[in-house]
């Protein structure tokens, strides 16, 4: 087994914090290396620790989660947000998406549920429900016509195709053959002739431009 997965927690309830420290605690390839109090002490702290994945909470007093998320991409904190979230917030899950968030989580989620989440993010994976993906869809209609998909090369939609699959960057050069450097060599100039943001948008993109891998 590798180097466990760091994960810090950043919510304002203490019990919250607690609760998923105690989700976690028992599994063997994760530890919690640090928690905060709200998106601030959040972004400080991972900026401190150098967290794999960061649990964060939407809701919070001073610097919500999704100003932490921006703050976090404004420092390119190489982090993975995963959302902690109620089901009654879910309409804030799609502006956390596009600040740059890898997927979300409901605060009832099962341990082991939320142990694989935590894996799955940390291997590049993106999780959306579909509703979720629905809306952000609708939301990025026609902010990205199918003309820049033509600057695209062969293998840039190779790849492309591959990340709408959720696949990770090693996942992708393994399927490739390629080396990883190069993956993401091809990742950034995918975002960059799409003038996409992150992953997320980029498999939304494909998804509605029917690029598969």
């Amino acid at each position: 087994m590798g180097e466990p997965i760091k994960v810090l927690l950043v919510d304002d309830h203490q019990v919250v914090r607690r609760g998923l420290r105690t989700f976690l605690e028992v599994q063997d390839d994760i530890v919690v290396v640090g928690e905060a109090a709200d998106g601030a002490e959040g972004v400080a702290r991972a900026e401190e620790l150098r967290p794999d994945v960061v649990l964060m909470d939407i809701k919070m007093p001073g610097v919500d989660g999704i100003d932490a998320l921006r703050r976090l991409r404004e420092l390119d904190n190489p982090a993975r947000v995963l959302i902690v979230t109620s089901f009654t917030e879910q309409r804030t899950v799609v502006p956390a998406l596009r600040a740059g968030a890898a997927g979300y989580v409901y605060k009832d989620v099962d341990p082991d549920a939320l142990a694989g989440a935590i894996r799955s993010v940390h291997a590049g994976h993106i999780l959306l429900q579909p509703e979720v993906a629905g809306a952000l869809l609708s939301q990025e209609e026609g902010t990205t016509g199918q003309g820049r998909g033509n600057s695209l090369t062969e293998r840039e939609r190779e790849v492309l195709g591959l990340i709408a699959d959720g696949r990770s960057n090693r996942e992708i050069a393994r399927a490739l053959v390629l080396s990883e450097k190069t993956v993401k060599t091809h990742v950034s100039n995918i975002l960059m002739k799409l003038d996409l943001a992150d992953r997320t948008q980029a498999a939304l993109w494909a998804v509605r431009h029917g690029v598969s891998g």
